[in-house]
């Protein structure tokens, strides 16, 4: 079986030390080359935009003092359009304080900004997993393997949500105020904490709630003495446009792993997908509530069900891409010691092949139109208007087994018939 073949990686010390090896191996290779393309050193001159590219320029525009240019989407593309040469678009909807954290990328080359950047990013992720994850180390990076690579391609911030989410998990129960650090620190893609937050209410983390809300307040004060008050009407602004380009299907949905981007790309009107979208997010939220009660019941340990918080932190919000899927290699890393205890052999398959599948469509469906369209190709826009959202229909899976396993194990075990 696909579970069985997977998880014989971990058979011996020599076996994982091998895979290991040969992942960040050829994630190594993938930086430099990256680096060498985000750096501009090619004789190519024109070509797609880049997440890490939208980075760089948001950083140059703070250092000439027109942060709010970014914000306006009219102008935003004008800036875009004049640092790669094509008409690739990428909408910015970053709260302030993530302006505040890409404004030293402008101070150096392009290229070294992502080599520095990502470099330390996937640094700190792969150490995190590691120190969650143990001797499920190998098999965690198999599991993961296309979600790292389309990460680094992107130059996305991916590993850094997954490193916060990660310190949440590790923290949570013994250290508090690290983890509300974390929590607080989520505000750069507050979307994606809602899960983390939801379980900490639940589990009465006061403290950790605090010191997250009081991180919170102190670098929106922060932001507010370096751009001034009008930066958060800006941001605004760009929010309330971003939910017009996502509603007309503006942004990439191929690339989206969200049942929001999956039934739109499906050809359901995007009312009813937003309603599906509201449904998901409940039935995520009911899987943290699931697990809770498993581990109330000492079926699991704590860290299962912090698992399952990792794991549906991406499927609440519409907004969500195959480069957030690190966090979900956090939820896998936490669950799977318990994960035999709740699952068989077929069902670990469906969960490892839905990961990988998640993971590698956005990365192959990118490769191929930009061999097909070339560099002008935008992937912001319409080109990929007859690609469906797998990955969004794996997660829509992956979110109906996983309250399947939590449903079936928090039920009571049949009673024994009596012998007669």
């Amino acid at each position: 079986m696909f579970a069985e073949s997977l998880e014989a990686v971990q058979a011996s010390p020599s076996k994982r030390t091998i895979y290991v090896r040969f992942v960040l191996a050829t994630l190594a290779v993938m930086v430099l080359f990256k680096t060498y393309r985000f750096g501009r050193w090619s004789a190519w001159q024109v070509r797609e935009l880049s997440d890490f590219d939208a980075f760089y320029i948001v950083a140059q525009q703070i250092w000439r003092g027109q942060l709010d240019l970014v914000y306006r989407f009219e102008t935003l593309a004008k800036l875009q359009q004049a640092f790669t040469g094509s008409m690739s678009f990428m909408p910015w909807t970053y709260p302030p304080q993530f302006d505040l954290l890409v404004a030293p990328f402008a101070l150096l080359p392009a290229g070294i900004a992502y080599l520095l950047f990502i470099t330390a990013t996937l640094t700190a992720y792969l150490l995190t997993l590691r120190a969650i994850a143990g001797n499920n180390f190998a098999l965690v990076l198999v599991v993961l393997f296309p979600t790292l690579a389309i990460t680094v391609g992107c130059g996305q911030n991916g590993f850094l949500t997954g490193v916060l989410i990660g310190i949440i998990c590790l923290n949570v129960e013994r250290r508090q105020i690290v983890a509300g650090l974390a929590l607080g620190a989520m505000v750069i893609k507050p979307h994606l904490a809602i899960a983390a937050g939801v379980y900490m209410l639940a589990t009465r983390r006061w403290a950790a709630l605090a010191t997250a809300g009081a991180v919170v307040l102190a670098s929106s004060f922060l932001c507010t003495l370096v751009f001034g008050w009008q930066i958060w009407a800006a941001w605004l602004g760009a929010i309330r446009e971003s939910a017009i380009f996502l509603e007309r299907g503006f942004y990439p949905l191929f690339r989206m792993i969200s049942t929001y981007a999956a039934l739109g790309r499906a050809g359901v009107p995007p009312s009813i997908a937003f309603w599906a979208q509201a449904a998901a997010a409940c039935l995520a939220l009911s899987a943290i509530g699931l697990a809770l009660r498993l581990g109330a019941a000492s079926k699991t340990s704590p860290a299962f069900a912090l698992g399952v918080v990792a794991m549906v932190s991406v499927m609440i919000s519409p907004y969500a891409y195959d480069y957030d899927l690190p966090i979900v290699g956090i939820g896998l890393a936490l669950m799977l010691p318990g994960l035999a205890q709740v699952s068989n052999a077929r069902e670990r398959s469906a969960i490892y092949g839905l990961i990988l599948l998640a993971g590698a469509y956005g990365m192959l469906q990118s490769a191929r139109l930009a061999a097909q369209f070339g560099n002008e190709v935008d992937l912001t826009g319409m080109d990929d208007k007859f690609a469906p959202s797998i990955g969004g229909f794996a997660m829509m899976a992956m979110l109906a087994l996983l309250l399947k396993l939590l449903w079936r194990a928090t039920r009571p075990a049949p009673a024994l018939a009596q012998a007669t």
